[in-house]
């Protein structure tokens, strides 16, 4: 046997069922040994025995469905793009006519027969026009021996409508206490499932912009100097290993490599989470995608673009995209039974009844089970409920893109945290300092000249005391990764690290010294002052907690969920962060690949929810059974997230939690009524307590139940907006 895993990306499909269904046909082809398929990322990965199935016959049953196999991804954005869109239009046409029939109803506007004519129209159009995908849906179904919703959907619709059609042109045909229309009915249907497909495929469209963005983070173009040291731009995709680049103060790194000469400020945020830039010298290497601050360096290409530690995370992110989240999709397990039960149903009345000799009553109560089988409040449940849900955590400050969470997150065992700029402020700021005010004025006219983080945290700090007169700089020399030397008339003024007044011959006094150690114990940066050859104080720098973190890990635990710190900072700060928050467990020091190996093993355990903001979580975000980010956050990492603290307050991640539980409970609320309300209404329709009651449910009395179940479920449903969480 001749195993070979391909993967191939397929457009299409409309709906998670579609997915189901291609695994499901292709698991039954000798030869295939694994099928995985993401309607998420409109992905496959499927195993086959080369010696049994080629690629060629994976395709070409894939395609005999209905579906595309595209093998270049940007016709597969473009596919995605049309089929959204067309669904757009097709539910918005829908809820359009549907408006339009109930307003006919309701304000009699023409007279009876005109009205029933004109709301014909309209249903032809939400039936055979925007409900058309349900029928083709339904056909690939039945043919794939796949009884879901979309079946559902078409039969209990055509029911309705075709009952409604005869007695509309052909009332002869039926007495006159029968002649009743149930085109509302069937467009109610259609709008509502698709307002459920709609939200779902918009949440998918968003879900997929992160990925694009993050493909255009690193540059574009690069510096290679040749071998006469000129430089020449050209593609950053052309670089070859053993190539030497050129990067500006304030440029970004286009490929992994090694500084050979030069040295600068690197802001590695995007790839480590360290807040304050990191000084980079010769033989140290940079990372593809991070920003030079300030310095000019040569840098030699280690690694092809394929390669580098941004291709890398942008590898994960479409692994992690493409997972199979596990939610039961409850419904449509229970519409594989609860279909073919309903026709068979439908069939066997029609012949007791013929077989009774009541031809009449065969016709009617067969179509009555249709009827009030029709599943509207089953296709209500889920999508009413979700866009209460959505709308109240909209209410509450969470933006739930991604409406499937909902079912998670009750089941969520570690919550892990990012630390800085989520769990932090994510700004340098100085605490405290030792250096008398009187010099301030002079320290602020220097830092000023300066954009490094250290210097505007300095600025603002000292700006916050009081208004300084702006004294005359001579010169200032910024030294990348050390600090800065400037001259105001006759004196010489350092500030910066330990290293840069230790070069300068600078005498640092035992009382600052003892300042600027005790700072550095306590994981707070540091930043030495000196007038001449003698030290005048130091800067204490943190970044502070948020004001609700600490409340926010103390209501998850109450949860029982357990926090866990997961930070590229090191050990001694992200300790000092956790002994803070007291969270027990905390993985420092780590890059993206290394966070998304540690929510991949903590998954083995239990469902894991992630929380970040910044590039560098995007992975883990995507890879966690639930990611949730900031509106602080970059715009990669929301595209990644599945929740949005719209007000950047972590108390909100409590709140989702209690909605989720609240919504589920709803929903499920919704499905026992939906199938309570059929498990009575059908066997009334089919006649079978005819001879108890002396009458039977006829299809204008179906119709009103199934009208009565859908009321009761929309109205469950709107509990959620007023409901404490």
């Amino acid at each position: 046997m001749s195993k070979e895993k391909i993967n191939l990306n397929i457009s299409g499909m409309t709906c998670v069922n579609c997915s189901n269904g291609i695994e499901n046909f292709l698991k039954r082809k000798e030869g295939v040994l694994d099928t995985k398929v993401s309607f998420a990322s409109n992905e496959g990965e499927f195993t086959i025995d080369t010696d049994l199935f080629s690629k060629d016959n994976l395709i070409a049953n894939i395609e005999k469905l209905g579906y595309k196999v595209e093998e270049d991804f940007s016709k597969l954005e473009e596919e995605q793009i049309k089929s959204f869109e067309k669904l757009k239009k097709l539910f918005f046409t829908s809820l359009i006519f549907t408006l339009g029939i109930f307003a006919l109803v309701f304000l009699q506007l023409f007279d009876d027969k005109t009205t029933k004519t004109v709301i014909f129209v309209f249903a032809s159009i939400v039936q055979f026009y925007s409900g058309a995908r349900f029928y083709n849906l339904a056909y690939k179904s039945l043919s794939n021996r796949n009884y879901d919703m979309n079946v559902l959907v078409a039969l209990g619709t055509s029911a309705a409508y075709f009952y409604s059609t005869f007695v509309l042109f052909l009332p002869s045909l039926f007495p006159e206490h029968l002649r009743f229309v149930y085109f509302d009915g069937a467009a109610v249907i259609i709008t509502f499932v698709l307002l459920g497909r709609y939200l779902e495929a918009r949440s998918k469209q968003k879900a997929s912009d992160f990925l694009k963005k993050l493909m255009n983070l690193a540059p574009q173009e690069a510096n290679l100097v040749l071998e006469n040291s000129e430089v020449k731009t050209v593609l950053a995709n052309s670089l070859e290993i053993g190539n030497v680049i050129l990067i500006k103060s304030g440029e970004k790194i286009p490929a992994d490599g090694k500084i050979i000469e030069g040295k600068a400020d690197i802001d590695t945020s995007m790839i480590t989470g360290e807040s304050m830039p990191v000084f980079k010298q010769v033989d140290d290497e940079v990372l593809s995608g991070t920003l030079n601050t300030n310095g000019v360096i040569k840098v030699e290409v280690l690694k092809l673009s394929n390669d580098t530690t941004l291709s890398k995370i942008i590898t994960l992110l479409k692994s992690a995209q493409s997972k199979q989240i596990p939610i039961s999709r409850f419904a449509d397990k229970i519409a594989n039974i609860f279909v073919p039960t309903v026709i068979i149903i439908s069939i066997l009345t029609f012949i007791v009844w013929a077989l009774l000799g009541e031809l009449q009553n065969a016709i009617l109560t067969s179509i009555s089970v249709l009827i009030i089988s029709c599943p509207c409040a089953l296709g209500l449940a889920t999508p009413i409920a979700i866009v209460s849900s959505v709308s109240r955590g909209a209410k509450e400050g969470l933006l739930i893109k991604n409406p499937e969470i909902l079912e998670i997150i009750k089941d969520i065992k570690y919550a892990v945290f990012d630390k800085t700029g989520t769990l932090t402020k994510g700004e340098i700021s100085v605490e405290n300092t030792d250096i008398n005010s009187k010099y301030f004025a002079t320290i602020l006219s220097i830092e000023s000249l300066s954009e490094h983080p250290i210097s505007k945290a300095i600025v603002n700090y000292i700006k916050e005391k009081k208004d300084f007169e702006n004294i005359s700089v001579d010169s200032v020399d910024i030294i990348a990764g050390k600090g800065i030397k400037a001259k105001i008339k006759d004196d010489i003024f350092l500030l910066g690290n330990e290293k840069l007044l230790l070069e300068n011959d600078v005498n640092i006094l035992a009382k600052h010294k003892q300042f600027f150690e005790e700072q550095l114990e306590k994981s707070n940066g540091a930043i030495l002052v000196s007038i001449n050859s003698e030290t005048i104080g130091s800067f204490s720098l943190v970044d502070k907690l948020k004001d609700d973190a600490i409340s926010m890990i103390n209501d998850i635990k109450k949860e029982g969920i357990k926090p866990i710190l997961l930070t590229g900072d090191n050990s001694i700060t992200a300790k000092k962060i956790a002994q803070q928050l007291n969270i027990e467990k905390v993985y420092s020091e780590v890059i993206p690949t290394q966070k998304y190996e540690v929510i991949s093993q903590l998954q083995k355990e239990g469902k894991v929810m992630f929380v970040g903001d910044g590039i560098n979580d995007a992975p883990s975000i995507k890879k966690a059974d639930i990611g949730i980010t900031l509106n602080s956050g970059s715009d990669i990492t929301k595209d990644a997230g599945d929740i949005i603290l719209v007000n950047n307050e972590l108390s909100s991640i409590s709140k989702s939690i209690h909605l989720s539980k609240e919504s589920i409970k709803i929903i499920k609320q919704n499905l026992f009524w939906a199938f309570a309300y059929n498990a009575v209404g059908i066997p009334l329709a089919a006649g079978v307590f005819y001879s108890l009651l002396g009458h039977m449910l006829t299809p204008m009395y179906a119709g009103i139940a199934m009208s009565f179940s859908s009321v009761t479920v929309v109205l469950n449903s709107l509990r959620l907006k007023i409901k404490k969480i």
